[in-house]
């Protein structure tokens, strides 16, 4: 197919772009807390909980199979090693829970991808592989987007490898996401676009990042997105008013990252 007949690379991002998943984790986040409330008060539980999960990325990666086992290794350390088998298996009904849940998509999505068919449509998510293709699989979405990617990580290297694989000019590439850290900063390094869609609850780790200066353009809801990229249709070249690869605000909104 021709560069005509798709104007843009559009890259989705799965968890709370997509779909709702974060509210869930915020669930279980608040029962955690009180499992472990014998032994630490809820601030701390956190706070221990999210040491061990960073100490555990690079050898687990993202999804819930890493969070239960940071879990599990968490409780053991708040509780000095006194958590009984019990509260272990309820830890393991939380992960199992996570992993059942049914895909709920956000409002909107289907219309979105539809509007949108007319440029080359991905999805680029990181996490467990036998996790989020079943998820991509039981959305009902698969059948609209032209590549999968499913990475360890989202940062400018793995994002420039991918461009580089699929050969996709970065300047004709939009990523679309909740995150700041993972789907915005890394594609706006490589000189591509990115447009962020926040979601009312964000894992604390998406936030740890050095780009709080940047502007980025900012939609409410993803069914404002159609609207946004119709600038590129035609020449590909970014509509006025429309905020840019660099950062500058578009009437779209600015979001202080």
């Amino acid at each position: 197919m021709t560069a005509d007949e798709h104007p843009l690379t559009v890259a989705f991002d799965a968890d709370d772009t997509l779909w709702h998943n974060e509210d869930l984790f915020l669930d279980v986040h608040i029962e955690y807390e009180e499992l472990l409330s014998p032994w630490a008060e809820a601030a701390t539980v956190d706070d221990r909980l999210h040491e061990v999960q960073m100490t555990n990325l690079p050898r687990f990666g993202y999804g819930v199979k890493s969070f239960t086992l940071s879990m599990i290794e968490a409780a053991v350390r708040i509780s000095g090693g006194e958590v009984d088998a019990d509260r272990i298996t309820t830890i393991i009904g939380y992960g199992k829970r996570l992993l059942d849940r049914p895909v709920e998509l956000i409002d909107g999505v289907e219309e979105v991808l539809d509007a949108l068919g007319h440029h080359r449509l991905m999805v680029i998510t990181k996490g467990d592989v036998h996790d989020q293709l079943a998820k991509v699989a039981a959305s009902g979405l698969a059948e609209r987007f032209w590549r999968v990617a499913v990475v360890a990580d989202k940062d400018a290297a793995v994002y420039g490898e991918l461009l580089e694989r699929h050969g996709i000019d970065p300047t004709r590439f939009v990523m679309v996401g909740n995150s700041l850290r993972s789907d915005v900063l890394p594609v706006l390094e490589l000189g591509g676009s990115a447009v962020h869609v926040p979601y009312p609850i964000t894992w604390r780790h998406e936030n740890e990042h050095d780009g709080h200066d940047i502007e980025v353009p900012t939609l409410e809801a993803l069914r404002d997105l159609p609207q946004l990229l119709r600038g590129w249709d035609g020449d590909g070249k970014l509509a006025p008013g429309m905020a840019g690869p660099a950062g500058i605000g578009g009437r779209y909104g600015a979001h202080p990252a």
